[in-house]
């Protein structure tokens, strides 16, 4: 399906339009395809679908996974779709996480400056932006009921084999870019996992369009 980023930034759009040159392997396809089957059932039977991306801490790869699965859906007119994030615990949305998305092209605020603070992620200037903070998957933010659960992680995988009010469970697990902080790999650890997330959710998205006027 043909994507579309004018609405996006300049840089944005230039990223966006490298990501169908990275290859998505193909054992992770199985899993994304029941992902898409999933989201075009929903958007088919009811207009609308939400994905709640969880991990452990909420604070890497289930941040990753919101902000990319949106705004892909944004790009190919998935306009049903809501993205949400939450882990079994909060922490804080780390630093190094908001660096990779704004290195791929997004405008980023911090909203206040607390230990666990809020960030407004833009992908174009009309766009308000999502607002990100770490906090637990169940948070009266996230929705409650009929969403799909994408666990981004082993652990919280492990820790949640029944995700109450899940309508969809699916285990598109990525590798933590945490094991190399602070060494010299570490900026680079973040933007390949960036790159992966966004990816592997442009692939879903593109294929749920597809789905929908099959």
């Amino acid at each position: 399906m043909p994507i579309n980023t004018t609405i996006f930034f300049p840089e944005l759009q230039e990223y966006l339009h490298q990501i169908p040159q990275v290859e998505v392997p193909e054992d992770r396809m199985p899993e994304l395809e029941r992902l898409a089957e999933y989201l075009a059932g929903k958007l088919k039977s009811t207009g609308s679908a939400a994905l709640n991306f969880i991990c452990t801490h909420n604070s890497r790869r289930s941040h990753m996974g919101q902000v990319w699965a949106q705004t892909l859906a944004v790009a190919y007119g998935l306009d049903g779709i809501s993205t949400y994030s939450g882990g079994t615990e909060a922490t804080a949305a780390n630093p190094r996480t908001i660096r990779a998305l704004r290195q791929a092209g997004f405008n980023i605020s911090q909203l206040d400056e607390s230990p666990n603070p809020h960030y407004r992620i833009a992908y174009g200037s009309d766009h308000e932006g999502m607002e990100a903070w770490s906090k637990v998957y169940s948070d009266p933010a996230n929705p409650q009921q009929e969403f799909g659960a994408i666990m981004t992680c082993d652990s919280a995988n492990e820790a949640c084999p029944v995700v109450l009010g899940a309508d969809g469970r699916f285990p598109i697990m990525y590798l933590d870019p945490k094991a190399f902080d602070d060494t010299p790999r570490e900026q680079a650890a973040y933007a390949e996992r960036c790159q992966q997330i966004a990816a592997e959710m442009n692939w879903v998205m593109s294929r749920t369009a597809e789905l929908l006027i099959a």
